[in-house]
């Protein structure tokens, strides 16, 4: 026996997403391996336990709570602290959680199925046999089916199932891996699929039958709308053009590109490259859609991502994918929706909304009460970055030490790409993916998941933070609060969000380059350069102003600015000049010219964006796009794999420094090399001016950190470039933790706002 002095008692707080992931059973098997005595509970704070045993062997136990928690765990913090013996304590129990006074816990985001349960529904012997919703505490839904805290089966649209005696052995049962796991079902107790057409007659609700027949169907070239974890996905064979094809058709989806799912992990190393971290990340519990570069021998039809040198690729993540693909099946797997409208998530809406998109409906009976979109990332820099961070990340907290006040505030985003931001003392909750505030379906998908957001991690806002455009929603949204409200520059704010993710508190070089921000001036914005910390920005340079004729029209029509372009570089002379951009324009192009030079309806814009789609019009590869950034993503796919110069530009100081890309667009015209090395001329020049203006007020600052955030710096071609060569003179951040387009908007804002109050200018909030 040990000596009483070998003996401790030891008190462990564990903070983060520790409920509804079977930590309490981790614990207690932990205890038992260990043979230590005491208790562990749920509680307002996350898990308490206290443990009593040989010094040597509690500090292992405490080191493996730390390091290796549950796989859907998230572990932020564990205190530890000595307490003093307690005699005749026999054994280790889980005790019933206290009732709650301050909500403190985390909810974890809905994770894939693990590899126990695609196993298990697999196998013929387990009485899960082909059950699509088969769950444990390591994976299944999880914010997705959340209505109220705390995490129990009462509280979420699990509810109505009512579990039979072996599901409910299972969940009573600490050893099990089914403890807790409030989604714990069977065929007997818990929900089912049906099988419906487009006109809502029901096919059949055998589960064998429907699963064959679904696959039949998507086979045969049919589309069906399959309800999932987050919402429904619109399905069809990828490799069918006329199915894909006619999916695009009646989603008004033209061009962009479609997102796949492969049955295995074989498959898309058949259609596409892919290196060890982006298959870490493919078959990670958040089993997000990755973008991956196509193989020479890619095969699907062509509709799927046409004019693109990337797909997005996911594998089976719920139970009913599994169940549906076939090793060597690769399906197209949208989101199911109009364009611009949010994914559908309920039964009866999903069924009126899509009936002339979908020829046929695959349904559940448990209800979604918050739709999540699918995650997509990309390897820029050899590391993870975020296109969109929703389903298998949000809502996971970020931590956020800028909030000294510990005041309760809600950031709201942008227009596009919408995310929102709740602060709570350190932690700051980035909801998931919400899109285009552009329709009213969108906007109350918006105030429902902030008032969702607001109830389960009881947050009342005491501050408001918006961006400087009086028309975007969200502003509207915010102004609409009677809250104190700060209004933050778009451009700002993207910095600020890779200053939050870093905790830097220094005065940077920020470089954000993007499509359309409202500026200082009035202006739009978007080739910007501060010298900026969270709280305050100089802007030092930007992009040359060019007039956008028919405002939102050029946007959407960037041969507007191109033929302003040309008009301003040759005059009368600008039809004699050789351009692809003379194949795209409309017959009145000259009255759109003169409409810019007499500046009328032709707001004046900075956008590094704007630039790109100016630059893809000229080398006549897109006139009109259909949907945001078409023009610059279909130039980067020009640049791929070629080479090229950095063409002459000018830079200029007035009260900034400007960088006029004129003398560009006319050496790139009059330029005797192919398309695709002109494209990445383009790129090349465009890395080329950020890089020397960096340069530049480093020698005038001594400043060496830069900070590059914006939604052309998903360009991998750009910043590539840029992160390459000024690596070697300044460190560089980049946006790891939140999307760098406006979906990691809101993170930034918040930043900002927080360390506007820090400076005790609360009296002064509002356009600073």
């Amino acid at each position: 026996m040990p000596r009483s002095t070998d003996m401790k008692r030891l008190a462990i707080r564990v903070r983060g997403i520790v409920q509804g992931v079977g930590f309490r059973p981790f614990v207690y098997r932990l205890a038992q391996e260990s043979s230590v005595t005491g208790f562990v509970f749920n509680d307002e704070d996350g898990v308490f336990l206290e443990v009593q045993g040989i010094d040597e062997i509690l500090r292992i136990m405490v080191k493996k709570i730390h390091d290796t928690p549950p796989p859907a765990a998230f572990v932020s913090e564990v205190v530890v602290k000595e307490e003093k013996l307690v005699a005749e304590e026999k054994s280790f129990v889980i005790k019933k959680s206290p009732p709650a006074k301050n909500r403190q816990v985390f909810i974890s985001p809905d994770l894939a199925i693990c590899a126990q349960c695609r196993e298990e529904v697999l196998n013929q012997d387990n009485r899960r046999y082909h059950y699509p919703f088969i769950n444990c505490t390591n994976c299944g839904p999880r914010f997705s089916i959340v209505e109220d805290v705390p995490y129990d089966r009462a509280k979420t649209t699990m509810s109505p199932f009512n579990m039979c005696e072996s599901c409910r052995a299972e969940y009573e049962d600490p050893l099990d891996r089914r403890f807790h796991a409030q989604p714990n079902a069977c065929a007997i107790c818990g929900p089912h699929y049906e099988l419906l057409n487009n006109n809502g007659k029901l096919l059949t609700r055998d589960n064998e039958t429907l699963l064959q027949k679904t696959y039949n169907l998507i086979k045969a070239g049919k589309i069906v709308a399959i309800k999932g974890i987050g919402g429904f996905h619109l399905v069809c064979d990828a490799y069918n053009e006329v199915a894909v094809y006619k999916l695009r058709r009646r989603k008004n989806r033209f061009d962009k590109a479609l997102a796949v799912m492969a049955g295995s992990i074989s498959m898309v190393r058949e259609i596409c490259e892919i290196n060890p971290l982006e298959e870490i990340l493919l078959k990670s519990p958040a089993a997000p859609i990755v973008l991956l570069r196509k193989r020479n021998k890619y095969d699907l039809a062509e509709s799927v991502a046409p004019n693109n040198v990337y797909l997005g690729v996911m594998l089976p993540y719920a139970p009913v994918h599994c169940l549906l693909l076939q090793a060597e099946d690769v399906f197209v797997m949208t989101s199911a929706n109009i364009s611009e409208e949010p994914i559908a998530y309920l039964n009866d809406d999903a069924v009126d909304r899509l009936k002339n998109i979908a020829d046929y409906f695959l349904l559940h009976n448990r209800r979604i009460n918050m739709r999540v979109d699918d995650s997509v990332l990309r390897i820029i820099g050899n590391k993870p970055s975020y296109i969109r961070r929703s389903r298998g990340f949000a809502p996971t907290p970020l931590r956020f030490p800028f909030n000294k006040n510990n005041l309760s505030v809600l950031a709201v985003g942008s227009q596009l790409k919408n995310t929102f931001c709740l602060l709570k003392e350190d932690k700051a909750f980035l909801s998931h993916h919400i899109g285009n505030l552009a329709n009213s379906a969108a906007n109350n998908a918006y105030k429902a998941a902030i008032a969702h957001y607001e109830k389960i991690f009881a947050v009342k806002p005491q501050i408001a933070v918006c961006d400087l455009h009086p028309e975007y929603f969200s502003t509207k949204y915010a102004c609409s609060l009677n809250l104190p409200l700060i209004k933050v520059q778009h451009h700002h704010a993207h910095i600020a969000s890779v200053l939050a993710e870093n905790t830097i508190k220094e005065k940077v070089i920020g470089i954000a380059l993007d499509g359309t921000g409202y500026g200082d001036d009035g202006k739009l914005w978007g080739g910007e350069i501060f010298l900026c910390d969270c709280l305050s920005y100089e802007r030092v340079a930007h992009f040359s102003y060019l007039p956008l004729p028919g405002a939102v029209a050029a946007i959407k029509e960037p041969w507007r600015i191109a033929a302003f372009i040309m008009d301003k570089l040759y005059g009368s002379t600008a039809v004699n000049v050789s351009c692809g951009l003379w194949n795209l324009v409309p017959d009145n192009w000259q009255t759109v010219v003169q409409i810019a030079r007499q500046q009328f309806n032709s707001p004046l814009s900075s956008s590094a964006g704007r630039l790109f789609d100016t630059a893809a019009a000229l080398l006549g590869i897109r006139g009109k796009i259909n949907y945001e950034g078409q023009a610059a993503i279909e130039l980067e796919q020009l640049a791929a794999d070629s080479n090229g110069i950095v063409f002459p530009y000018d830079i200029s100081l007035h009260h900034q420094y400007e960088i006029d890309f004129l003398p560009v667009f006319d050496a790139m015209l009059l330029s005797n090399m192919t398309l695709p090395q002109k494209a990445m001329s383009f790129h090349m020049t465009m890395a080329d001016a950020v890089i020397q203006m960096a340069e530049k007020i480093k020698e005038e600052t001594g400043i060496n950190k830069v900070v590059l955030s914006g939604g052309v710096f998903q360009n991998i071609t750009l910043s590539s470039l840029v992160i390459k060569s000024l690596q070697k003179r300044f460190t560089v951040y980049i946006n790891r933790k939140v999307p760098t387009n406006d979906g990691g908007l809101s993170f930034g804002q918040a930043a900002v706002a927080c360390a506007v109050i820090n400076e005790n200018r609360t009296k002064e909030m509002g356009r600073y």
